[in-house]
């Protein structure tokens, strides 16, 4: 894995130990985090959580539930673990190491919010989370496989989660046409006038097909290049409306 970094995120409120180089905190860990409904109680679950950047921003935010984040590589399970130990998070987050589709089996309707950001698979090469995870993946769950995973491990009616990028949301939309209701959509894009790069999607587990929500594109930059409003209120920890 190489060498190891501590970082704080949130301004400093939170502390996370990540790989120095290959898969590491981003500007879409935090959206994720971001977009997850608040609940008074409860557990959220988050596939594929690496070294736990979504996970314990999503603990930070989410301080009455019990959060569960399971990823492949044990490497980076257990800089999460580290990472949930440095935050003294122990007591209601938790951390294991499995494939996700294998590890949700015995988890039928467990969670009230699933939610995951999946290796981005592009065409020719393999990017974030790095190559030797990603790998795995690719052999043993497609992004397909991975959201039927997510809504078998949510509670009905409960919502599932993911950023991915915007050149998935057809296959994005046509598994959770499938699975739940209820889907709202937001394009994620740099400046205005720009194309959308990434997508936050939600479903409700379960719930009857319906209308698709497309809503307005969130910028995370202004036309100066300096980061938006929005970003920034992401940043320090606050909620994304939609």
């Amino acid at each position: 894995m190489g060498g190891i970094t501590e970082d704080t995120l949130y301004q400093g409120q939170i502390t996370l130990f990540q790989p120095e180089k290959g898969f590491r905190a981003s500007t879409d860990s935090l959206m994720l985090a971001a977009a997850l409904p608040e609940k008074q109680g409860g557990a959220a679950l988050e596939i594929g959580c690496g070294c736990g950047a979504a996970l314990l921003t999503a603990a930070f935010r989410l301080s009455q539930m019990r959060v569960t984040g399971v990823d492949i590589d044990e490497g980076m399970t257990s800089l999460a673990q580290q990472s949930v130990s440095s935050n003294q998070f122990e007591d209601r987050v938790c951390v294991e190491t499995g494939n996700a589709a294998e590890w949700v089996r015995d988890k039928e309707n467990r969670f009230d919010v699933v939610f995951a950001n999946p290796p981005y698979f592009e065409p020719g090469r393999i990017s974030a989370p790095g190559a030797e995870k990603a790998g795995a993946y690719l052999e043993s769950l497609s992004l397909d496989g991975w959201i039927k995973a997510m809504a078998f491990a949510a509670k009905p009616r409960a919502p599932v989660v993911i950023i991915h990028r915007a050149a998935e949301l057809a296959r994005i939309l046509s598994v959770l046409d499938r699975l739940t209701g209820e889907i709202t959509v937001l394009p994620i894009a740099s400046r205005h006038g720009e194309e959308a790069r990434r997508v936050l999607v939600r479903g409700r587990k379960g719930l009857k097909r319906g209308q698709v929500h497309l809503l307005a594109p969130l910028l995370t930059h202004t036309v100066e290049g300096q980061a938006s409003p929005e970003l920034n209120a992401i940043r320090h920890g606050e909620a994304i409306n939609w």
